[in-house]
């Protein structure tokens, strides 16, 4: 079965499948050595940890476009892949998908913001209409090439227009052709157990720590039968609080060793990346 097929299962499945974030080749494959089904490719986490700037939109096609086929190269589990708000128009969307689906992208995530985009969970948001988001899920529909390729509608009206408008634009990208429907930044418990009564498409529901929308189980949300949890960048946070310890103890105490707790050892580090493999490789060639 192809990842794309494999992944419209676990969507259509409504079973809250835990989908991690990815923000380069390693963070991919630690997702995955960790049995997660799906892997997230982040358009903050990229700006993060490539810019060093906020989810503000810095990021461009080329570079996400870059860093799903380094992904795609070096692990096997399907790719959700942020695409922003398709980088211009509907055109520009169409362009999008096929760039994105070239390099190995098994879902496409569109949003409604306004260019520059802002994340999500961050004050200041704003959306085109309902008629120019429609009109760029519908071209995202017709430009893939394999109809097993998902495209993934985001909305963040809610925070412009209120829970209801989003409902509704979300029912309208889900009759516009859209596989997966999003509604971003929710910030009541009771909206996020609504979701799934309002709309018939399977839904991502996005787990922001720290953001605006309450955490919740992702066996909790598997109930209400959302059919993603998205942690987009858990591993992110996760890792930069790893760097500073580390690094704070290596400040501190003029060292750092394997049996500190704060590193991962070194042939660790050498598995993860396929050393072994690599040197098999290089002794048959040899």
């Amino acid at each position: 079965m192809s990842t794309r097929k494999q992944l419209k299962a676990l969507v259509e499945a409504r079973r809250g499948v835990i989908v991690p974030g990815a923000f380069n080749a390693l963070s991919a494959k630690v997702v995955e050595d960790l049995g997660y089904e799906a892997i997230y490719v982040t358009g903050a986490g990229v700006t993060n940890m490539w810019f060093g700037m906020p989810d503000q939109g810095f990021m461009g096609l080329a570079e996400i476009a870059d860093h799903t086929a380094r992904i795609r190269d070096t692990v096997e589990v399907p790719l959700l892949v942020d695409a922003d708000t398709g980088f211009g128009n509907a055109l520009n969307v169409y362009h999008t998908v096929r760039t994105l689906e070239r390099a190995g992208a098994d879902c496409i995530q569109l949003e409604d913001q306004v260019a520059p985009k802002r994340c999500g969970h961050f004050n200041g948001k704003d959306v085109i209409s309902t008629e120019e988001a429609v009109s760029k899920i519908k071209a995202a529909v017709d430009a893939r090439r394999d109809p097993d390729l998902l495209i993934m509608a985001r909305t963040d009206a809610a925070a412009v227009h209120g829970f209801e408008a989003a409902v509704e634009r979300a029912q309208k990208f889900a009759e516009a052709g859209a596989d997966i429907l999003f509604v971003e930044a929710v910030t009541r418990a009771d909206e996020v157990r609504a979701l799934p009564q309002r709309l018939d498409k399977p839904q991502l529901m996005n787990m922001v720590i720290g953001g605006k929308t309450p955490i919740f189980n992702a066996t909790e949300l598997a109930g209400l039968g959302y059919g993603i949890v998205l942690y987009a960048n858990a591993a992110l946070q996760g890792a930069v609080m790893g760097m500073q310890k580390a690094l704070t103890t290596l400040r501190d105490e003029k060292a750092v060793t394997e049996d500190s707790g704060l590193v991962t050892p070194f042939a660790e580090r050498q598995r993860l990346v396929g050393k072994p493999q690599w040197d098999a490789l290089d002794k048959r060639y040899s």
